[in-house]
């Protein structure tokens, strides 16, 4: 049995239990002594979670298989991983049984270049937002700008096989926040005494170009990493196939757009923590051995 206030805390759902900010999520919640449920497709997945997380199987498809993950609970963390068909009926059902949502969305209406070119994800967060909005519940909006850890799937091919890090738009300039501050913001805002209630564009504490990003991860590895300008053409076509073809025009389109202006910066993630987010190079430096041949 956990202590008197444990039995007193409602637990929080936790949707996209698994994912890059969902399973650190969870972890802050335990940190902080609130009870955990995970939502999660197939049991199995299970296995990759603490032992004190409660697990449901559920499924955004079918929203009455979310019932009884909702039952009891005081929050949600929503990731929305699905189609948009059955949105509507899920947030009918997350207002049904909790007072609190945290939705993990994006930084749609952000007055920047990077962040105004047509995304079918920002249309369909847009869509859950108003959802959300229209229900009784107390939501909470997170907006991470790029994260960090996309470049684990950009370059770290590239710099474990020791080759040049060929790549569009080297100029473009982001503010990576990493993917760690995003999900403490989130375990914060889900925390019964948390900041529920807010609309937070979370980024990086610095603007860099692409280029620097290959450049800090170098740094981070102690070597010099070759960085070579990519046209958007190559870029799409050595794309097809695993990137849907929606996605790569609106990276081409953000990347384009963020050429020769600073990234959007904003304080959010030290407004809400009370610690400076960190920086792309403590990433990088946290996450070398991902850039590093295996032996």
């Amino acid at each position: 049995m956990g202590g008197m206030n444990q039995t007193h805390t409602p637990p929080v759902l936790v949707t996209g239990a698994t994912g890059r900010i969902g399973r650190v999520v969870i972890d802050r919640l335990l940190d902080a002594g609130v009870p955990v449920r995970a939502l999660t497709h197939r049991s199995e997945a299970a296995a990759t979670l603490p032992a004190e997380v409660e697990v449901f199987t559920g499924d955004l498809t079918v929203p009455e298989s979310l019932d009884p993950a909702l039952h009891g609970a005081g929050a949600v963390f929503l990731v929305w991983t699905a189609p948009p068909r059955t949105a509507p009926a899920v947030v009918e059902r997350l207002a049904a049984h909790v007072r609190r949502v945290v939705f993990l969305s994006s930084p749609h209406r952000t007055p920047h270049p990077f962040f105004r070119q047509p995304n079918p994800m920002a249309a369909l967060h847009a869509d859950i937002e108003r959802l959300i909005a229209a229900t009784g519940l107390e939501p909470t909006i997170i907006r991470p700008g790029m994260l960090a850890s996309n470049s684990l799937a950009w370059w770290a091919p590239a710099i474990r096989a020791g080759e040049v890090v060929r790549w569009p738009y080297g100029a473009a300039e982001t503010a990576p926040v990493d993917d760690r501050d995003v999900a403490a913001v989130a375990a914060r805002t889900l925390h019964p005494d948390g900041h529920a209630g807010g609309d937070y564009v979370l980024t990086g504490p610095e603007s860099l170009t692409q280029t620097a990003q290959v450049g800090v991860i170098g740094d981070a590895l102690g070597r010099r990493i070759a960085f070579e300008e990519m046209t958007p053409d190559a870029f799409r076509s050595l794309s097809e196939g695993a990137v849907p073809g929606p996605v790569i025009d609106m990276l081409l389109a953000a990347w384009s757009a963020a050429v020769g202006q600073p990234a959007y910066v904003t304080t959010a993630v030290a407004d809400i923590l009370g610690t400076a987010p960190r920086t792309f190079h403590q990433w990088a430096a946290d996450h070398a051995s991902a850039f590093t041949p295996a032996s």
